[in-house]
Formats: structure tokens, C-alpha cells, sequence
């Protein structure tokens, strides 16, 4: 990390990396909390998308950025595992994980970071306080999968089921949590199975968290079936554009209770924006830039 000495120097360029990230927040939320610190701050989206770049291209473009003068870089969808192969060393959060977020161009090494778990986390507590998590079912093993997973062991949670449409990685994933925390229980099922698990059947999970891109602008719609939602499961929703996604407005419909994807994405942000630069955001800030940038 950059001392607060230097980083008040000098201006920041930042980049985001992923497909279909036209409609992210991010680089607005680190623009103006940036100027409302008194520091320039240049934040450019690169959309694998738009550019026509397999996600495989993520090696190339991290690993030309510091030539462009980048000085760090957000990783979203689908890219958090596929740069790994691509870094000079991993913080021990992104190594645990085997997913990053956030790169920080440093001395000349690209050093990955993973801040979607402790934003998770403190948006679950914060958002949810007092929820029961004692058993979990968990919609994606990707990154943010990944990332969730990691935060809801690190919290307590004694039983996560995950459920990918790939079922090699919802394995993978489950396979590596067991392995980390061999005192939990974690397992794999297709999502033909998630009826066992939800909609008040005995065993049912006290909660459910979507940590798929399904619900996004480019990806609309709900990531399982409505009639499998039930009052007594708490339902949190990774995807924050739109906010009130077609998973928190199924859940809102049938009396569960929610946690929108809004407080996570400031959160994570927030703590990506002092591992790039080396200054401290105003995270109450952050938040009201955040509630200005959804309400416009």
C-alpha cells in the first residue's frame, strides 16, 4: 500500500475490468470520494464485452496496464480466478479465496487482493443483524461465490450448500472449503436439487445469498424459481444494478427478509480504493455518493 504522504503527491488512474460493466458505480463512487479528499482520480472501465476479448484476455490487459500508467485495477465477472496465473503474489485473503478483486500495481509486481469477502461480510452484519446463518445456500461458485463462501465460514456459519450450473465448480469450490474449514460442512448439488433445501421444507437453509451475474442489466432475470423463496429464509443479492434486482423484489413479495447488493459494493469499494491509492474514504461518504448515484 501507498504511504498517505506519497498518495497525496500525485493522481490516480484506475481501471475495472469484466464484461458487461457499462452500468457499474464503482468508478463514480472512487471519482468523487477521490475529489472529496482533494486527490484526481481517473477511473476507466475496460469491458471484455465491448472490446470483443475473451475473458482469458485478463492476463494481457493486467499485464499491460502499469505500461499505460494504471496504478491499480477492480477485476469483476468473469475474470476474479482466471487472473490469478497472471499476478506476482496474492494477499493471503485473495490466496484463501483463489479469487481477486482488486490489483495494486506495486514496485513494479501486480499484487491481487480480494475485498468482496470483508464487504460481504460487514454488508450481511450490518444489513441482516441478528439473521441466523447457521446453514446457507449459496448460488454461484465463481469468485464472488467464492468470496461469500469464505465470509460466511469465517462468521460462524456451520453448513453451505452450492449450487452452479457448472457442477465441476460448484465441487471445486466446496472441495477447497472443506479443506480450509474441516470443522464445517460444505456441499455441492445441482440446482435441480435446491427444492430439498428451501421453500420450508424441514431442512430448509436460513438463507439464501445469489452471488451469479443473474439479475444484472445484461443478465436479467431470477436465478432460481420463485415458489422456492419462503418467509422464513433471508435472501442477499450480490447483483447492485439495478439495486431492487427481480431476486429482492420475488423475496420482498414473499415476506423475506433482504439484503440488497448496495451495501456490499460500497464496502468492497471503499476498500479497494485505500489499497490503491493509500487514503482513508469516508465509508458514510462512500454510502451517500452511492444512495445519490442509485436515486439518479
Amino acid at each position: 500500500m501507498r504511504g498517505t504522504a506519497a498518495a497525496a503527491e500525485r493522481s490516480f488512474l484506475v481501471g475495472l475490468i469484466g464484461a458487461g460493466i457499462g452500468p457499474s458505480l464503482t468508478p463514480a463512487m472512487h471519482e468523487r470520494e477521490a475529489a472529496a479528499l482533494g486527490r484526481r482520480l481517473v477511473y476507466r472501465t475496460i469491458d471484455i464485452d465491448v472490446l470483443n476479448l475473451p475473458p482469458e484476455a485478463v492476463g494481457e490487459l493486467v499485464r499491460t496496464a502499469p505500461h499505460y500508467g494504471f496504478d491499480g485495477l477492480n477485476i469483476t465477472h468473469p475474470c476474479k480466478q482466471l487472473v490469478l496465473p497472471h499476478l506476482d503474489r496474492l494477499a493471503p485473503d485473495a490466496a484463501a479465496l483463489g479469487a481477486v478483486n482488486t490489483v495494486v500495481f506495486e514496485g513494479g509486481a501486480a499484487v491481487g487482493h480480494n475485498t468482496d469477502w470483508s464487504g460481504f461480510l460487514g454488508a450481511l452484519e450490518a444489513g441482516l443483524p441478528g439473521a441466523r446463518r447457521d446453514r446457507v445456500v449459496l448460488l454461484g461458485a465463481g469468485g464472488a461465490g467464492a468470496a461469500v463462501a469464505h465470509a460466511l465460514f469465517t462468521s460462524g456459519t456451520g453448513e453451505l450448500v452450492v449450487a452452479d450450473p457448472d457442477p465441476s465448480r460448484a465441487r471445486d469450490l466446496a472441495r477447497g472449503l472443506s479443506a480450509r474449514f474441516p470443522d464445517r460442512v460444505c456441499r455441492a448439488i445441482a440446482p435441480g436439487e435446491l427444492p430439498g433445501h428451501l421453500a420450508g421444507h424441514p431442512d430448509a437453509a436460513d438463507g439464501l445469498v445469489n452471488a451469479t451475474p443473474v439479475g444484472m442489466a445484461d443478465h436479467p432475470g431470477l436465478p432460481l424459481p420463485e415458489e422456492l423463496l419462503d418467509p422464513s429464509t433471508w435472501v442477499a443479492d450480490l447483483v447492485y444494478r439495478p439495486l431492487r434486482t427481480a431476486l429482492v423484489a420475488a423475496a420482498e413479495r414473499r415476506g423475506c427478509p433482504v439484503l440488497p447488493g448496495g451495501r456490499m459494493a460500497v464496502l468492497q469499494a471503499a476498500e479497494a480504493f485505500e489499497l490503491i491509492t493509500g487514503l482513508v474514504p469516508d465509508r458514510d461518504r462512500m454510502s451517500d455518493h452511492f444512495a445519490r448515484l442509485t436515486a439518479g
